[in-house]
């Protein structure tokens, strides 16, 4: 059983049967629970430890579990208050701003939350955890731990070893000077739209793009608009277009595995993309998030866009995050020039700095000979787990059209035939025991067509897929009919 599922299952019975303990009386040992139950020590730990979130029971290290004292009926009751003067207070500036900042976030939800067990997870946004190099992780944290200074406070800039590892990979002029360490690519995407544009300014955005970069947007207030990309990343002529309509001084763009759609900026693009964003005196933020997620047989992959930049009109975003555990939230974003110092002040403001232990662990993680044992592995299995899929959809599931299949990343994505109700196909997937993302929250505007996201990274292997895939088939026969 999975161990998420047989944790909770645990703490469900176990929640069950307090009543019969008096309050401060001491449960069972944790070796009885795991004899009687037969789970790891581990699920009943962490059972425990959910109960004792909830306040039901506390934990004494070397003593046990114990029932705590119930609270009563009055006091619970007492303890919910009228919140609605909220719905008034919140709404009550919306008038006055130029953009509303209430944000969506499915979209991202859709990509973060785990699906009930049993589900297959193709909505994921991350490696499964057979994927996830956890043992180099642990080893790197356990070294890390023994790093002298390991708990002084690092430099707000983050560890100069570590900016410098991201200057090299980001190559041309770039240093450690002009890195600063962040706590994810969300977060160090949300610093530079914060510091290069006003609330209720424009901003340029990929179409489809991200659904967290539009809601980053949405919440500072600033205005999406459209790019269109097709298979060779974002359109010139239209990029063009937008800077003289818009007066936007911020285009943000994914050259490499463009998400939703795995497009590659074409070399023919690259300095197109650049000069135009240069002659409109606008920056370009280049989200480099999974150039270590290239598939096995990808060949030689273009530089980053930064690394061809002489005058500071990119700046880059790059992390480890999606290489390796959602919780290694290990990022850097780099820039040259007096922008530098405005990222590196709204960076220290909003965050401080990254805690130094898990910059230590992240050097002691790609300084290993784990790390490139890892992205090999992982580029064979992606590669495979994408040509599952991609037959797998196109034998099972041919009204799905399939315009690009790409050699790096973790999803495919899929236009529906015309008229399909993509929301209506998205619940019946999950009925149908498949969690699938639709294509609405990808689009600043009306989309053209209806899409699905499906990603082939979080889950276990072929066998999951090919399941996957037949549920699917059964949604559509639903809403297709």
């Amino acid at each position: 059983m999975h161990e998420r599922s047989s944790v909770g299952d645990l703490a469900q019975r176990l929640r069950s049967e307090l009543d019969r303990y008096s309050p401060g009386e001491k449960l069972p040992s944790s070796r009885a629970l795991v004899e009687r139950f037969r789970v790891s020590p581990v699920t009943v730990s962490r059972a425990l430890a959910q109960l004792a979130a909830e306040g039901l029971v506390v934990t004494r290290p070397g003593a046990g579990a114990f029932r705590t004292q119930p609270q009563g009926a009055g006091a619970a009751a007492a303890a919910v208050g009228d919140t609605s003067w909220q719905e008034v207070s919140l709404s009550a500036d919306a008038a006055t701003e130029v953009v509303p900042r209430s944000v969506d976030a499915t979209g991202v939800l859709a990509t973060l939350a785990a699906p009930p067990p049993g589900v297959v997870e193709f909505s994921g946004g991350y490696l499964h955890a057979s994927l996830q190099p956890e043992r180099a992780m642990a080893a790197a944290l356990a070294r890390a731990g023994r790093r002298p200074g390991v708990w002084d406070r690092p430099p707000a800039e983050g560890l100069p070893e570590l900016r410098e590892w991201f200057a090299r990979g980001i190559g041309g002029a770039f240093t450690a000077a002009d890195v600063l360490i962040t706590a994810g690519g969300q977060s160090a995407l949300t610093t530079t739209l914060r510091a290069l544009a006003p609330p209720g300014a424009p901003v340029l955005l990929e179409s489809p793009t991200y659904p967290g970069l539009l809601a980053i947007a949405r919440a500072a207030g600033l205005r999406p608009v459209p790019v269109p990309v097709d298979t060779e990343g974002v359109r010139p002529d239209l990029l063009a277009a937008a800077f003289r309509a818009t007066g936007a001084r911020v285009f943000v763009c994914q050259p490499l595995f463009q998400n939703p759609t795995g497009a590659v900026l074409s070399a023919e693009r690259r300095p197109e993309v650049l000069r135009i964003a240069d002659e409109a005196g606008a920056f370009v933020v280049e989200d480099d998030f999974v150039r270590r997620l290239v598939h096995e047989d990808a060949g030689p992959l273009p530089r980053p866009l930064a690394a061809d930049d002489r005058d500071g009109v990119v700046v880059h975003v790059c992390s480890l995050t999606k290489a390796t555990s959602p919780n290694f939230r290990v990022s850097a974003l780099a820039a040259r020039g007096p922008v530098l110092e405005r990222l590196r002040a709204i960076q220290v403001v909003d965050h401080f700095f990254v805690p130094r232990p898990l910059q230590e662990a992240a050097l002691e993680l790609v300084g290993s000979p784990a790390w490139p044992r890892h992205l090999r592995t992982v580029a064979v299995e992606l590669r495979d787990r994408r040509d599952a899929m991609a037959a797998a959809l196109r034998l099972g599931l041919p009204e799905l059209v399939l315009p690009h299949v790409p050699v790096g990343g973790y999803h495919l994505w899929l236009r529906l035939p015309d008229g399909t109700d993509e929301s209506a196909l998205a619940a019946a997937a999950s009925r149908a025991g498949v969690a699938v993302a639709p294509g609405r929250p990808y689009f600043a505007a009306e989309p053209p067509a209806g899409h699905l996201r499906i990603s082939f990274a979080a889950l276990a292997g072929p066998a999951e897929i090919t399941e996957g895939v037949r549920r699917l088939r059964a949604a559509c026969d639903e809403v297709l009919g």
